[in-house]
Formats: structure tokens, sequence, C-alpha cells
């Protein structure tokens, strides 16, 4: 057999260098903090930004590399020839048209592979990436698992607390997206006054808070966004995340808080929500998927 001059360099790479974290990034700002929280830690990192989502801005600091998100072949040989045993996958990626995906061989193989799940809901095909890769021989990481101080913790975050309205908005958001969760719909909806005004699907949350300001029924107490994780859902993967402009976008559209599942939530600047929030008058809260708002709050 011909030797082969990629695995040759990926040996080197693995003998001369420890096992870094890859990081699979889309967009926004957490593979950043991922990135910068292993690095502290004493670790190293490789990021693999998907073209059109990942901010170049954002993961330039670190060792890093554009590929297009099919291109599976590429991104695998990449993580391995900088010797990635461990993989985080985070930051959103809109899901591109099967038209659109252009797979190379390898990619093609493990479309394949997926089988199904790539017609089926994120929850369901992000469990079948994640389960392909370990496969491949890596360890699949979740973000939380580096960013600690970044979980939305339990109870009222903030100067602004949620009234007996607001509880009874929460609970029925609470219901409402396991409902849709255990179909694999979306993470959130939004309540106002027990009237659900929308439901997040593939839109996602910012889109979502668009178009809610136009049903927003005037004369009632505001809306309250509810964001959780999907029952049974793969967690080393799209965890349910609010960011500053989360808050400004609830407080554009006239709702009066955000509830968020606790230990399941990101919140990509935690200081920075609470700080809006609390200037727009908006709360936020962490909630439990079970029990009453009571034992929450």
């Amino acid at each position: 057999m011909a030797p082969d001059p990629l695995m040759d360099q990926v040996t080197s790479a693995s003998a001369s260098s420890p096992a870094c974290v890859g990081i699979l990034a889309g967009g926004g700002p957490l593979p950043a903090q991922v990135a910068r929280s292993v690095v502290a830690a004493g670790g190293s990192v490789f990021i693999i930004g998907f073209e059109g989502f990942a901010d170049p801005d954002v993961i330039a600091p670190w060792p890093h590399r554009f590929i297009r998100l099919a291109a599976a072949g590429e991104i695998l040989s990449t993580l391995r020839l900088h010797g990635c045993r461990e993989l985080v996958l985070i930051g959103p990626v809109r899901r591109p048209s099967f038209a659109t995906l252009r797979p190379d061989a390898v990619g093609a193989r493990i479309l394949a592979r997926i089988g199904r799940a790539l017609f089926s809901g994120d929850d369901g095909l992000l469990g079948a990436i994640v389960r392909v890769l370990g496969e491949e021989g890596f360890v699949i990481r979740g973000a939380h698992e580096y960013l600690h101080a970044s979980i939305g913790r339990r109870g009222v975050m903030g100067m602004v607390r949620p009234d007996h309205v607001a509880m009874s908005d929460i609970g029925r958001g609470r219901r409402v997206v396991q409902a849709m969760g255990a179909l694999d719909i979306g993470q959130g909806c939004v309540v106002q006054d027990g009237l659900v005004l929308a439901v997040e699907a593939i839109e996602g949350t910012d889109e979502m808070l668009e178009r809610v300001g136009r049903y927003h029924q005037d004369g009632r107490p505001g809306g309250v966004l509810i964001k959780m994780v999907k029952p049974g859902q793969e967690r080393r993967a799209d965890l349910p995340t609010i960011g500053p402009e989360t808050v400004r976008r609830a407080a554009g559209a006239g709702l009066r808080g955000i509830a968020f599942e606790a230990g399941a939530t990101l919140l990509t600047d935690p200081l920075e929500c609470v700080t809006r929030a609390d200037a727009a008058g908006l709360f936020l809260v962490g909630i439990t998927a079970e029990g009453t708002m009571e034992s929450v709050l």
C-alpha cells in the first residue's frame, strides 16, 4: 500500500503536540468563549469555522480554518491533522436545503449514515451528527462543560421579579414548549396573559421576536418569552441560548420578561443580559422543567 502523506502529517502532529479541543463553530460569540475557557485551563484549541456562519472576528485570535459545512472529509482530516480528540459543536447554524449542501465524498457517506434524521427536526439531526462523530473516533463535549459561568441559574436574576400573571404565563409557556419539543419543533414560545402569541420553529428566537410585536394584545400585561430544552434533547449540541440581543428584542416586542430553563441554558453575557433587562424593566428568571412556579421563585 502506498504511503499516505496526510496520515504521515497527522501522525507527526499527534506525536509532537498534545491533544487539543476541536471547536466546530457556527455564529455568535460562544465559540470564542469556549476557546478562551479551554486555553485558560491549559489546553489548546483548533477551530473549524463554518463558512457563511462563523464570525471571522470572533475566531480570529485562535488557530482556525474556514470550511464549507458539507465538506466533511476536509473537516475530519483537518481536525485529525491538528490532533483534536475532543469536539465541541457551538454557535447557531441555519440548516441549508438539501439541494445546496454539495457534500464531498466523505460528506455523502456521512449523510447516508445519518439517514432519515437529515429530514427530521434539529435535535434528531444533531443527535445523529453527534453519533456519527463518535463513530469517527471523537469524544463530543457540550459547551456547557466549559462555560460554567454562562449557565443560567435558577431563580430571579436582576432587580425585576415576575408577578402572578407572568408566573401563570410562564407555566403555560413551559407546557407549550415541552409539547413542541416532544415533536422536535423548537425551544421557545411567547405567551401573553394566557394567549400563545408565537412559537419558535426553524426561524429561531430572533425572528420569532420580530413578529411578536405585531400580535401584542393592547390592554393586557406584556408577554413572556420562555426558552427550554426539548424533552430527551441531545444536550451536547444546541442548548437554548440567550444574549443581550435577545433581551433587546424582547423589550422591543413589548415583553415583560424572559424565562429560561435553569442549568440548561447558556447566557452569552450574563452580566450584560441582567444590565439590559434591568434597564428595560424586564425580568430574567431561571425555571425548572418540572414543579410549581412557587418552588422555582
